[in-house]
């Protein structure tokens, strides 16, 4: 339904409030009708009509400030300004259309960092608002490195992408808390990161930091922390030696030609509690893309973490990254991620993979990658399935951009493609053993 009559669409909450608004209404017109038709009753009867009839204005007038006020609520829900900017052109039905919809879908954890993160988030949102993004705390490097030297607070640059990838921003607002100074004190530093840093001062929190940057930008979802612990990423090389820190790594291997065997923790730390009860209320859990290494699986070296996943009965997704990374997986295939993701979890964690078969991209993006030593992610899809999980394929290039990354459409719609046929192919197997 278009136009005037798109308010009658099933799915918007609007017609059961008019509904109640207008039976409340008649109850309360009825009332006095029989107010003035009881004049000439018994008195008896007359007595009882009067009470009866002051119930019903009573409760018609509930009903009709119930529904107003819910009227009030579902539009008001959809009718605030984009931040720093004007409203959303489209007609106010077709928001309030589109919020429903995206309310009814499915509950969606996704773990990572780095920037795959982000482009997974911008993919999800378009099919959901019940988005929970757990987001690595183990970043030492750059702006963000500098905020947790000098104030002792959570990295807050990975936060900040992912809170910008769920926003309802207007272009001006992102490309302000994407800022980053030029010159003087704060060169190098990220408008974002002040911004957060700040708000977590004045709130008296991360935590309460974070919400309310999300409020500030009209975030649908929620980013959270995989810890509020300060802690140190660590990783064992393959040359036997152990090196510390999150951005010393990548490095440590390029220098010396090494290779990371095993990252963790300087220190045991546990999950924050709201992280885990996302994850077993979560319908879909989908880890990465991103850098294997240094922005996935430091998530998996928190307590806690690897068991609610294992536990939970969501559809559990690795979204497997496209290129190599030079400094962390170097020669490695589909199957080397998912051995890497199980050799620090354990089983149980990752029950379908998601990968790239688009292998002829333009060959001057190749070039420019292979002279970083990078490669095409292949996706050995028998050595993936030795491994005990479901192998899913798409086309997963961003075709618009000028570098090989994730298209973040074609990554949402693929975990959504999945979640769907997973849940058939369960519902499948479910009846054929246990009947209708």
């Amino acid at each position: 339904m278009k136009g005037k009559w798109g308010w009658l669409r099933p799915g918007l909450y609007f017609k059961r409030w008019i509904f109640l608004g207008l039976v409340g209404l008649f109850g309360v017109i009825g009332s006095f009708v029989l107010f003035i038709e009881a004049r000439n009753l018994p008195l008896r009867l007359r007595m009882w009509v009067y009470v009866g009839g002051s119930a019903l204005i009573v409760l018609g007038c509930i009903a009709v400030y119930f529904a107003i006020l819910r009227l009030y609520q579902t539009i008001n829900s959809v009718n605030r300004p984009a931040v720093m900017g004007g409203q959303d052109a489209r007609p106010m039905n077709d928001r309030l259309y589109q919020q429903r919809a995206l309310m009814k879908g499915p509950r969606v954890v996704a773990i990572g960092g780095g920037t795959g993160l982000p482009t997974l988030l911008r993919g999800m949102k378009r099919f959901t608002s019940n988005i929970t993004a757990v987001v690595t705390v183990a970043d030492d490097g750059g702006g963000s490195g500098n905020l947790r030297s000098d104030m002792g607070i959570i990295p807050p640059g990975d936060i900040r992408n992912c809170i910008l990838a769920l926003a309802d921003a207007e272009p001006v607002m992102e490309r302000l808390f994407q800022y980053r100074f030029k010159d003087g004190a704060l060169k190098g530093q990220s408008f974002g990161n002040l911004f957060i840093a700040a708000m977590s001062e004045v709130s008296g929190g991360f935590m309460d930091a974070i919400q309310q940057t999300s409020d500030v930008l009209a975030v649908t979802g929620r980013v959270l922390p995989v810890t509020l612990e300060d802690v140190r990423l660590c990783a064992r090389m393959d040359d036997g030696s152990s090196v510390q820190g999150e951005s010393a790594i990548p490095a440590y291997a390029l220098a010396n030609g090494a290779r990371v065997r095993q990252v963790y923790l300087d220190k045991p730390c546990r999950a924050l509690g709201e992280v885990l009860e996302e994850l077993l209320k979560a319908d879909i859990i989908v880890m990465g893309p991103g850098s294997l290494y240094t922005s996935v699986l430091p998530n998996f070296c928190v307590q806690d973490l690897c068991d609610a996943i294992r536990a939970s009965r969501a559809v559990k997704i690795y979204a497997c990254n496209i290129m190599t990374q030079p400094g962390e997986t170097l020669g490695y295939k589909a199957s080397d991620h998912v051995r890497a993701v199980l050799e620090h979890c354990g089983r149980g964690i990752v029950n379908n993979v998601l990968v790239n078969d688009n292998m002829e991209v333009p060959a001057y993006l190749l070039e420019r990658y292979q002279k970083e030593g990078a490669a095409l992610v292949k996706p050995d899809r028998g050595a993936l399935e030795k491994l005990g999980v479901r192998v899913f394929g798409a086309d997963l290039v961003d075709a618009r951009s000028d570098t090989i990354r994730h298209s973040a459409m074609q990554l949402g719609q693929s975990v959504m493609d999945i979640y769907r046929q997973v849940r058939f192919i369960d519902s499948v197997i479910h009846h054929k053993t246990y009947g209708p």
